[in-house]
């Protein structure tokens, strides 16, 4: 099959009510092409899980900012203002997850588990509607698995056959999220023959990646 795409053709597969995860942290290696397609193609209700927000006008913060999330799943809103008065004026839901937790939860999905054992968040409103088990004495929350319908992550260089290298930074969430959906979309900054990407720079193995769209470089 062949991953090499549009943006059109890839974006198509998006539809009103999906669960969708974006890597990146605050735009750093966000797919910023594939989510100014889906600001102009205006899919809504949809149900992002990220990092963060990002910002009002920039990365996944403009579909915040278009109203075309009723849900969002992540660990940091701050730096954009218009998530928390969304959130505030009840006219998105929010969920906020602490980092590694929401790391470990997207982790899970892709291994296949069926959830982990972590302390964190005891004694706070991130325990409500958990269940607690205790383990030698010690409590834990049960942390179910999150998983999507489609993953829209970013990568430096991707070859033809979809085996992805993140640079620096970029790595964020990129790799977790392309374990944990039902159809994974990348972003390239350069695309390259297969056999030209150094297999030990290999972030993202091909067999995770349905589709590939060139991205700015």
């Amino acid at each position: 099959m062949k991953k090499l795409v549009s943006i059109e053709k890839a974006i198509s597969h998006i539809e009103d009510g999906m669960t969708i995860m974006i890597g990146g942290f605050l735009a750093v290696g966000t797919p910023e092409k594939i989510i100014d397609a889906l600001v102009e193609k205006g899919v809504n209700n949809l149900t992002i899980i990220a990092n963060d927000t990002s910002f009002v006008d920039k990365g996944l913060g403009k579909l915040i900012a278009n109203k075309q999330a009723k849900k969002v799943i992540a660990s940091h809103i701050g730096t954009n203002k218009e998530t928390g008065r969304q959130m505030t004026e009840g006219e998105t839901e929010v969920i906020l997850v602490p980092q590694g937790t929401l790391a470990e939860q997207v982790r899970s999905a892709g291994a296949g588990l069926g959830g982990f054992l972590t302390p964190t968040g005891l004694g706070t409103i991130v325990e409500e509607g958990k269940d607690k088990i205790v383990i030698d004495g010690q409590t834990y929350l049960l942390e179910k698995p999150l998983k999507a319908d489609v993953a829209l992550i970013h990568a430096t260089v991707v070859d033809e056959k979809g085996n992805c290298y993140h640079a620096k930074a970029t790595k964020n969430f990129n790799s977790l999220m392309a374990t944990a959906a039902d159809v994974v979309i990348v972003e390239a900054e350069k695309i390259v023959p297969v056999g030209e990407l150094d297999p030990d720079m290999v972030n993202t193995p091909s067999l995770f990646v349905d589709y590939i769209v060139e991205g700015d470089k």
